[in-house]
């Protein structure tokens, strides 16, 4: 699976890698998304033809702005321009979220998630589970030794940086790392979801006019009956979209051999659900 893919990609990574600490993991840092697989698909075997799924969690996710962060500006591996470092690097940035839109009005994303996992504020390796703050490395020690970052206003966001820990090999492209579409695109768990599969969330019947998506993507966090929905980004930082329990969706899975093209979005499956069950 490659590096470019968004913040759910990276999850099993910083599991195995904070594994370890789990047992003296700290509550959630402030400033970290709280993140939840949802339900495990217990008893359910990989969608093969038209099929209603019920208890669905669903959550929704979108390219995070530079404009919600505020460190200073640095350069990185892969791109020739510089942004701050928060949006690189933090657990409310590329990092996580994947894609983001910077200053200047253009797409980036993550293409190499460098070694390591990820720390709390303290400076301590913990997992998303637990509450992550920055990625393993690419920040400022203070004296107590938690994390802080230069600002660009000036000063530093935790306490006077002494030391910094580097992160290797970590690395960013400009553009979208893969060709998704707001209120169309979702992301599933392949194991019980095709990708390329045609979803129909009634729930989202007035946000998109149909209520049907494509299954373009796919994530670490999400597990079994949980389908995470691209949108454009909330106007707050502190809005974390949308999030529904026991739901219930509709998949129809591609036909076999055939082959996935870009779709206008008002496309629709000529396989429709059961009309006394939408």
């Amino acid at each position: 699976m490659r590096p470019t893919i968004r913040r759910r990609h990276l999850l099993r990574c910083a599991a195995a890698l904070a594994a370890s600490s789990l047992a003296a993991a700290v509550p959630p840092t402030a400033g970290a998304r709280p993140l939840a697989s949802g339900p495990p698909a217990a008893g359910m075997a990989k969608v093969t033809k038209p099929t209603w799924i019920r208890g669905v969690r669903i959550t929704e996710y979108f390219p995070v702005p530079e404009s919600w962060f505020s460190g200073r500006k640095v350069e990185v591996r892969g791109l020739s321009s510089k942004h701050r470092i928060d949006w690189f690097f933090s657990a409310r940035g590329l990092s996580m979220e994947g894609e983001g839109i910077g200053l200047d009005g253009r797409i980036y994303h993550i293409d190499g998630l460098g070694r390591g996992g990820w720390v709390n504020k303290a400076g301590q390796p913990s997992c998303v589970c637990a509450g992550v703050y920055w990625r393993a490395g690419a920040y400022w020690r203070n004296r107590r030794g938690g994390v802080t970052f230069p600002l660009d206003a000036g000063g530093w966001s935790n306490g006077t940086g002494l030391s910094y820990v580097p992160l290797y090999g970590s690395s960013f492209k400009p553009g979208s790392s893969r060709s998704l579409q707001f209120y169309e695109s979702i992301a599933v768990d392949p194991s019980l979801i095709p990708l390329g599969s045609r979803v129909y969330i009634p729930a989202y019947r007035s946000k998109n006019g149909t209520g049907w998506f494509w299954a373009d993507d796919t994530g670490g966090a999400i597990g079994g009956r949980h389908v995470d929905i691209y949108r454009p980004p909330p106007r707050s930082p502190n809005d974390y979209g949308n999030t529904t329990t026991g739901a219930r969706i509709y998949v129809v899975p591609p036909k076999a051999g055939s082959t996935r093209t870009r779709r206008r979005p008002s496309s629709t499956p000529t396989t429709t659900p059961p009309a006394v069950l939408r």
